[in-house]
């Protein structure tokens, strides 16, 4: 049990423990720490930042504007996989929209929302534009997953249309829906602060990035991405455990 548990702790130590001896290597052989600063530079900088009060405006600001595109991007994307699943007229007319959003680059949707929306909504906009074909996607493919013949036994019961989504739709959408919520914040949470970056708000990650690389501050620079990865893996767990807290009930 002892050596068991061991291993398991090296296995979670090692792997960063290796990575950061990397990056010290790298930081001694490039000796500019303009270039490439070292990860006790990154980290003084990062207490340093956190110790403001700026700081904490900044990734507030940013997870709520992540946090609104990612709910109407949801609420859109359901909203249209809906419509174009039951409607062949919407299929034809909203379907290719849908996959022009798709397929445009998220730089290219930036610089055109910034031509008609207010510089602080452009990260939430932008977010949500990379959520909605996300969701579209998985909740078309749960709709189309869904067995026919318990359809079928839905009518010859005489199901109402509100027992019927609730014991035949949503249990066929659950797992696509999880699956593309789980896709569509990881897109939603870069494409958001890349639109900060681009068309940085007062208070906001994206801002701050921008200000450390015009200021050549690289170990702030650093220290911001390290705050946005570390809030992308927590904020993906905690989104994680939500939907599986939810399956289980």
């Amino acid at each position: 049990m002892w050596a068991k548990g061991l291993k398991n702790c090296m296995r979670i130590v090692i792997p960063p423990v290796f990575w950061l001896g990397v990056w010290q290597l790298a930081a001694m052989a490039v000796g500019r720490e303009l270039l490439l600063p070292g990860p006790a530079a990154v980290a003084r900088s990062l207490c340093a930042l956190a110790a403001t009060a700026d700081f904490w405006l900044s990734a507030g600001s940013t997870l709520l504007r992540i946090f609104l595109g990612l709910v109407w991007g949801t609420a859109a994307g359901a909203l249209l996989a809906v419509l174009t699943h039951f409607s062949p007229w919407a299929s034809a007319l909203l379907a290719p929209a849908v996959k022009v959003i798709r397929a445009t680059p998220v730089v290219s949707f930036i610089l055109l929302v910034y031509l008609w929306v207010a510089r602080a909504a452009i990260p939430a906009v932008i977010a949500g534009l990379m959520v909605l074909p996300v969701i579209w996607g998985a909740m078309t493919a749960g709709l189309a997953a869904v067995d026919p013949q318990l359809l079928e036994m839905a009518r010859a019961y005489r199901f109402s249309r509100l027992k019927t989504v609730g014991l035949i739709y949503l249990p066929s959408l659950k797992g696509h829906f999880t699956s593309g919520l789980l896709t569509a914040f990881g897109l939603a949470w870069k494409s958001g602060v890349a639109a900060e970056v681009i068309c940085p708000p007062a208070s906001a990650i994206g801002s701050r990035l921008q200000q450390a690389r015009l200021a050549l501050e690289t170990a702030d620079l650093f220290a911001w991405t390290l705050v946005i990865i570390a809030l992308s893996l927590l904020l993906e767990r905690l989104l994680r455990l939500l939907l599986e807290r939810g399956d289980a009930r």
